[in-house]
């Protein structure tokens, strides 16, 4: 019988999912399961968004151009606008998701066998994208003492070789939610200019970030600006992740347009959905406002409830949504897996996703897990009870 092919067994299933089935079998038994484990926002999407497929007139649903439709390409121009990012046509990429910005970015600027190298914890589809792309995935540690806040220089140029092509980071950070300083960015830069190396920005949280802290993207630097690609999506900005609506983003003409080739082999991207993103611009800033104090506050109802519970080590984020936790127990699969299959608290229990697989090095990580808080307060204050009262009990049977 003919096997499967290298490349999709090299692939790992997310870890972010992976223990899905599960979940399913405790809902089919009754237990209700408070998802920590996965980005998926829960505030409202914007109304501008729906307003926008109503208004599609067209009477046939033809194909979109490659690049993406006239409307929605303007809009991203002026919403980087007021980055201070003077984007044209020729520098946007309509994409499937945030996913395909990066799948299409690799594709571009790599030959099969070179490498990037990424801060661990990285958001694990980074490999699987790479796997793809023929392309590895190199870490370089990043410790929850210092808050996941980048490594000495010398540290990150010791992963430089000659098969590294560019250097990839998630800011504000998936899974850690640190935002990083404009000194480390700018350290980054430098090593990009000193070993012509690509820099690909993930920067679909930039709307996330807390504290009074002010945000520096990577394309702020005039400079790097013929080395930054940049990976955008409307799903955690506009709480619209099924729409599957990204972008990449460059003022390197030459990179995006060697990017139409692989745009033009996928056809288009889904044209109603793009008609109802680019009325996102016209979403008023007070959605923003809203949405960023409800996220802070779910954040310190997380951070709270976790340095409560004895033995956990974690930092404050900053940034995104999310956190990841040193638990004081041996394997953080093992004990996420309980959660789900032998623990319940009246009837109620916390899925959450182990963290050893956003490290992408064996043997690390496997005490940590990371946290999204994407739930309501009520919801979240709940499941922290209920978090807080597992560890104790796995603790008292783990060998």
């Amino acid at each position: 019988m003919s096997k499967t092919s290298n490349r999709i067994n090299a692939m790992q299933f997310s870890p972010i999912r992976k223990l899905a089935p599960f979940a399913d079998e405790a809902k089919k038994k009754g237990v209700h399961v408070y998802h920590l484990n996965i980005g998926q926002p829960d505030i409202e999407t914007p109304k501008t968004f729906f307003e926008g497929i109503n208004d599609y007139e067209g009477k046939v649903l033809k194909y979109a151009g490659s690049r993406g439709i006239d409307e929605l390409v303007e809009s991203f121009i002026k919403y980087y606008k007021g980055w201070n990012v003077d984007f044209k046509p020729e520098n946007i990429m309509v994409t499937n998701g945030g996913s395909e910005a990066i799948f299409m970015t690799l594709f571009t600027i790599c030959d099969v066998g070179d490498e990037i190298i990424v801060p661990a914890p990285f958001y694990t589809n980074y490999v699987s994208f790479a796997a793809e792309a023929g392309v590895k995935v190199v870490p370089f540690i990043t410790k929850a003492e210092d808050g996941f806040h980048l490594p000495t220089k010398e540290e990150i140029l010791a992963k430089v070789n000659d098969k590294t092509r560019a250097i990839m980071l998630s800011n504000p950070g998936n899974p850690t939610g640190v935002v990083y300083t404009k000194e480390e960015l700018r350290m980054l830069g430098d090593i990009a200019k000193e070993k012509d190396l690509y820099l690909i920005a993930d920067e679909v949280y930039r709307e996330f970030v807390y504290d009074g802290l002010k945000y520096t993207s990577l394309l702020s630097f005039k400079d790097l600006e013929d080395r930054v690609i940049v990976i955008d999506s409307i799903s955690k900005r506009y709480s619209a992740c099924g729409a599957r609506i990204g972008m990449a983003g460059s003022l390197n003409t030459e990179v995006m347009g060697q990017m139409m080739k692989l745009a033009q082999t996928r056809l288009c991207v889904p044209t109603i959905e793009q008609f109802a993103a680019a009325n996102l611009i016209n979403t008023p800033a007070s959605y923003f406002e809203e949405t960023n104090a409800e996220y802070d506050r779910r954040r310190n109802i997380l951070f709270d409830g976790l340095k409560k519970i004895p033995g956990v080590i974690c930092e404050k984020p900053t940034g995104a949504f999310y956190i990841v936790a040193k638990l004081p127990v041996k394997d953080a699969e093992a004990f996420a897996t309980w959660m789900l299959t032998d623990f319940n608290k009246d009837g109620k229990t916390v899925m959450v996703a182990p963290a050893a697989g956003f490290y992408g090095v064996d043997g690390v990580g496997l005490d940590e897990v990371r946290l999204s808080y994407c739930l309501n307060c009520d919801d979240l204050a709940d499941a922290m009870k209920i978090f807080a009262e597992g560890i104790a009990e796995y603790k008292k049977i783990e060998k």
